[in-house]
C-alpha cells in the first residue's frame, strides 16, 4: 500500500524534528493540528482527498496573510507566510496545465450540458473535486463565469 498524505506529513514531522528544524517543525505542526481538528470535528479519519482539501484551505489563509502584510510593509510577516506557504504547497498535487484545467471545463460543460451562468453552482460541484489543490478556485469560478456568459 502507497503511503498516505498523512502519513507523509507525520513522517516529514518526526524527521524534522530529528534535523531540528524549528521553522518547518512548527508548520508542520500546523498542519497536523488542522488535520487532526477536522477528523475529531466530523468524528473521521481523513482521507488524502479531505487532507488536500484541508491544505487548501491552510494555503488560501496564508495568500490572504501574505497579501495584507505586503501592504503593512512588514517584511518580516511576508517572509514567514512564504515560508509557510511553500512548505503546504510541497503536500500538494501538481497543478493542472492550463490545457488540463481547459480539457476538464469542457467535458464537464459537455456532460452537464451547462449553457447559462444559472448552471454555475452545479458545474462547480462537479470539477471541485477533481481539481482541490490544483487550481485556484477564484480563477476556476471566473473562467466559468466567463464560458457561460457567452
Amino acid at each position: 500500500m502507497s503511503d498516505t498524505l498523512n502519513q507523509r506529513i507525520t513522517d516529514d514531522m518526526k524527521s524534522a524534528m530529528r534535523a531540528k528544524d524549528k521553522p518547518r517543525l512548527g508548520i508542520i505542526r500546523l498542519i497536523r493540528a488542522a488535520i487532526k481538528q477536522k477528523e475529531i470535528d466530523e468524528r473521521i479519519s481523513l482521507d488524502d482527498t479531505q487532507v488536500i482539501a484541508v491544505l487548501d484551505k491552510m494555503m488560501k489563509q496564508r495568500r490572504d496573510s501574505l497579501a495584507q502584510y505586503e501592504k503593512a510593509n512588514r517584511q518580516d510577516l511576508v517572509d514567514q507566510e512564504a515560508f509557510e506557504l511553500k512548505i503546504i504547497q510541497s503536500y500538494m498535487p501538481q497543478p493542472l496545465s492550463d490545457s488540463e484545467l481547459a480539457d476538464l471545463i469542457d467535458s464537464t460543460l459537455s456532460a452537464t450540458g451547462a449553457s447559462s451562468i444559472k448552471d454555475l453552482g452545479k458545474v462547480i460541484g462537479i470539477l471541485k473535486p477533481k481539481v482541490q489543490g490544483r487550481v485556484d478556485m477564484r480563477a476556476l469560478s471566473a473562467t466559468l463565469k466567463q464560458r457561460l456568459t457567452h
